[in-house]
């Protein structure tokens, strides 16, 4: 079945907490998976921020190849849910301010992982992924069909940041986290929130009306 990749993106960014698979290296090969709390980086990369110390870590750097499960299932009715398993290599990224900026938006807790020095971001580079929306639908698709677009300049982001938390569609309980030229990732009432963009946008003018317009509507 033809999958619209904007089904997974969207999914993607929804999810706050996604299941890492390694490679284990002690009994060597077997799937090693854990839950692991993510955020989407401006190329819609699951991010990750580890400790060298933990397992998954260690496993990553022996064999960067894994898997990567996210669910949205708010009711426990998996079968049903969306859900897709994200196939790749990770790969370190070393001191980036903008790649902390950015994830603390997501996990404001991070700050205090970061501050203790063993802590370290990964991103997914994503070869393939399976996407299921529920019975009978479901399909492959591959990593480069995600967004063919250019993704937003961390400046870019920032200045759409700057501009919702100083315009009056600013409200309590309403954190934007993340734009892209796709939709807009809030936080509101402790859940994350992802508003698709009607169509993709690549005027600045245009998301930052379209991002004050999706402000509106988050319930």
């Amino acid at each position: 079945m033809n999958i619209d990749p904007a089904l997974a993106l969207h999914l993607l960014h929804r999810c706050a907490l996604g299941t890492l698979a390694t490679h284990a290296r002690d009994p060597q090969g077997f799937p090693y998976p854990t839950v692991v709390p993510f955020a989407p980086d401006a190329s819609h990369r699951p991010l990750i921020l580890v400790s060298g110390l933990a397992e998954h870590t260690r496993n990553l750097a022996a064999d960067p190849r894994a898997g990567f499960l996210v669910v949205d299932a708010p009711g426990g009715d998996v079968l049903n849910a969306e859900r897709a398993t994200l196939l790749g290599r990770f790969v370190p990224l070393g001191d980036d301010p903008h790649v902390t900026a950015r994830y603390c938006r997501y996990e404001p807790d991070a700050a205090r992982y970061l501050a203790l020095g063993d802590f370290t971001f990964w991103a997914l580079d994503v070869e393939r992924l399976r996407y299921i929306g529920g019975f009978g639908r479901m399909g492959w698709v591959d990593g480069t069909q995600l967004d063919a677009l250019p993704p937003l300049a961390f400046d870019e982001e920032q200045a759409l940041w700057d501009a919702y938390d100083a315009g009056a569609a600013r409200r309590d309980g309403l954190a934007l986290l993340g734009v892209d030229r796709h939709g807009a990732d809030w936080r509101y009432d402790g859940r994350r929130v992802r508003t698709p963009f009607d169509s993709p946008l690549a005027d600045a003018g245009a998301l930052r009306e379209r991002l004050i317009a999706c402000a509106r509507d988050v319930t």
